[in-house]
């Protein structure tokens, strides 16, 4: 398998050990999908083209990075701390397959038998998992790399955290965001980039932004004005005067239509600043959350390398061969062993 590469580090970057950071949901979300022909079922009979697809990705992405320490995020399926604050969220998504809701709750018991941290916070989903690990990661001195498909990830972004945004080309295929790929495409610095999301909106979880306000001028606005914080700073004490006279002042020097005046005014508007807010509230990741990580105690959970017996026994119950034996070097640096598993 070809590595997955990181940037160049700088000198004291890589000298950091470094946390991966799965957000399984993404992972079988995306498996399902590109899987479910495949007709895959496990030594029980049940489903198993999304559990597979997820542990090879895994294992795949342990090679390729080669972490001290693994942390797999999982949503809490019962409960919904965000959907109580707000019932329509995520509303509008199509149903899913009963087929993928089985794997779904599957997930967390197979990552774990596996011997993996696999951590499902009450009331709270994997995007809470990568804040905490990000901070984990910050206050620890360590680098992290999160895999993901959400973008609300990408406010986690640092000198100390990556993004792998996983996209359909798989995960040699995604694109591994830094601080400066991250405002090539956006033109947002991370920590800018949840006032970004929050004035944009999210259709995807049914989040929808300031009126009058899209991706275009929100970046325009945090560049020009810094922060929001200093936006409405001026709305509220000289009535936004400034922020008009930085955005005309950028249109002069870029040759566009001047945009102030119009852009203070649906800020003002009413519900504005209670949207915005809204949004904050509700696409901010939970980083405080306990990840159980104690990389100084060998043996621990979340690290390397894992029982060689139980990767053969708990990846063997998907029925695999090829992916046993990637598991069980990978997993376990242990030579597999030959194992009576039709290959898929």
């Amino acid at each position: 398998m070809t590595a997955i590469l990181m940037p160049p580090p700088t000198p004291d970057a890589a000298e950091r050990r470094l946390l991966l950071v799965v957000d399984a949901p993404s992972l079988l979300h995306r498996n399902h999908h590109a899987r479910a022909q495949s007709g895959l079922l496990d030594r029980s009979g049940r489903p198993a083209w999304a559990l597979h697809g997820m542990v090879r990705q895994i294992i795949e992405a342990i090679e390729g990075f080669r972490p001290d320490a693994l942390v797999c995020g999982l949503d809490d399926r019962t409960a919904s701390i965000r959907r109580e604050l707000y019932p329509d969220y995520k509303a509008g998504r199509a149903e899913k397959d009963p087929d993928l809701v089985d794997q779904l709750d599957r997930a967390g018991a197979l990552l774990g038998a596996l011997g993996l941290a696999a951590l499902t916070p009450a009331g709270l989903e994997a995007d809470d998992i990568n804040a905490s690990a990000a901070r984990w990661a910050r206050e620890h001195d360590w680098n992290c790399v999160i895999i993901t498909s959400d973008r609300d990830a990408f406010a986690h972004i640092s000198d100390h955290t990556r993004v792998l945004r996983l996209i359909d080309g798989g995960l040699h295929g995604s694109p591994l965001l830094t601080p400066a790929r991250l405002h090539a495409m956006y033109g947002v610095s991370a920590d800018q980039y949840l006032a970004y999301a929050a004035l944009r909106g999210d259709a995807s979880d049914n989040l929808p932004g300031v009126e009058g306000i899209g991706a275009k001028t929100a970046a325009i606005l945090l560049d020009v004005a810094g922060s929001m914080d200093a936006v409405w700073a001026d709305l509220d004490h000289d009535g936004g005067r400034s922020v008009v006279a930085a955005l005309d002042g950028w249109a002069a020097e870029t040759g566009v239509r001047r945009l102030g005046a119009t852009a203070v005014r649906r800020l003002m508007a009413s519900g504005a600043r209670a949207r915005y807010d809204f949004n904050v509230t509700m696409m901010s990741g939970r980083d405080d959350l306990d990840l159980g990580l104690t990389p100084d105690v060998p043996g621990s959970v979340g690290l390397f390398p894992l029982d060689v017996d139980r990767v053969r026994r708990v990846v063997g119950f998907l029925g695999v061969a090829a992916t046993t034996e990637l598991a069980t070097r990978v997993l376990s640096g242990a030579a597999a062993a030959p194992a009576p598993l039709s290959a898929t």
